[in-house]
C-alpha cells in the first residue's frame, strides 16, 4: 500500500511483464474461482457502475459485478458494449456518455460509485467531473491518468481496434491528471505489464485522494482478490463520511 507522492519519470512496463500478462491473469482468475473472496460488510444498496478497459466489455467485469451485487449493492456495467475508445470529438463523446450514465442512474435516489478499469477509469474520473451531484466516489484499477504517451503499451491495441494510436497533448494530459472533487481511490500494481504503475499515481496529495498498491497483473485486476477486498472496503464507507483505507 502506498501514499500519494510525487511521480518519478514514467517508463513503459518491460516486454517480459507484458508477455506474461495473460498467464498471470489466468492464474488469478483460477485462484479467485477456487478460493473466492472473504466476507465483507453488507452494502447499503447504492448503485455501482463499472467501466471496462480498452478492448473489453461487460463480460470481463462479471466477477467484480457479481461480488458487488452479492454484498448488497446495485452493480451494473456501462451498457455500451466493447470499449474501443472515444470516437470523434472527445468532449462531445464524453458528454454523450454522461447523458447515458444519467439515464442509468435515473431510477436511483442514492449517489453512485463509479469503478473503472484501465481506460474505463479515465471515463469514470471525467464523468465524476461532469455529473458531480450524482457521484459518491470513484475507484480506478490500473488507470494511467497521470498520462505520458511513453507510459503504456495501449497504442498497439488501439491500432488493432481502430487503426490509430493513443496520443495525448499537454492540455488534455493536464486535464486527465486533475482529480474529481469526490473521494477517489487509484489501485495500481508494480507488476502491471500494460501501463506504468507510476502513471496510476496522483502527482500531489489531497484529502479524500489515495493511491493504493496491490499485487497482480493488469488484465487480472477485475478478479484480483486484493482488489475486491479494497473495493468492498471503499464501498462500505457511509455516504459523506470518507476515511482513508486501513492497512490490512
Amino acid at each position: 500500500m502506498s501514499s500519494t507522492a510525487s511521480t518519478p519519470s514514467l517508463r513503459r512496463p518491460s516486454l517480459a511483464l507484458l508477455g506474461s500478462e495473460p498467464w498471470r491473469a489466468a492464474f488469478e482468475l483460477a485462484k479467485h474461482t477456487v478460493s473466492g473472496v472473504r466476507s465483507a460488510p453488507r452494502g447499503d444498496g447504492h448503485p455501482v457502475i463499472l467501466f471496462p478497459g480498452l478492448g473489453s466489455d461487460g463480460l470481463a467485469l462479471i466477477p467484480l459485478r457479481n461480488y458487488c451485487n452479492s454484498l448488497g449493492y446495485q452493480a451494473f456495467d456501462w451498457g455500451r458494449g466493447r470499449n474501443t475508445g472515444p470516437e470523434g470529438d472527445v468532449d462531445a463523446w464524453l458528454d454523450e456518455l454522461a447523458a447515458h450514465t444519467m439515464e442509468q442512474l435515473a431510477p436511483f435516489k442514492q449517489k453512485a460509485t463509479l469503478i473503472g478499469w484501465s481506460l474505463g477509469g479515465l471515463y469514470a474520473r471525467e464523468l465524476a467531473k461532469l455529473i458531480r451531484p450524482r457521484v459518491r466516489q470513484v475507484i480506478t484499477m490500473g488507470t494511467p491518468f497521470n498520462w505520458s504517451n511513453d507510459a503504456t503499451h495501449v497504442g498497439w491495441i488501439l491500432r488493432l481496434l481502430r487503426g490509430d494510436a493513443a496520443v495525448i497533448d499537454a492540455e488534455r494530459g493536464a486535464r486527465l491528471r486533475k482529480p474529481p472533487s469526490v473521494p477517489t481511490t487509484s489501485l495500481y500494481s508494480r507488476d502491471d505489464g500494460i501501463v506504468s504503475w507510476q502513471a496510476c499515481q496522483h502527482p500531489r496529495a489531497r484529502r479524500k485522494l489515495e493511491d493504493v498498491e496491490v499485487e497482480g497483473s493488469h488484465l487480472g485486476m477485475g478478479w484480483n482478490r486484493s482488489v475486491m477486498r479494497i473495493v468492498a472496503d471503499r464501498l462500505a464507507q457511509p455516504a459523506g463520511d470518507w476515511r482513508p483505507l486501513r492497512a490490512a
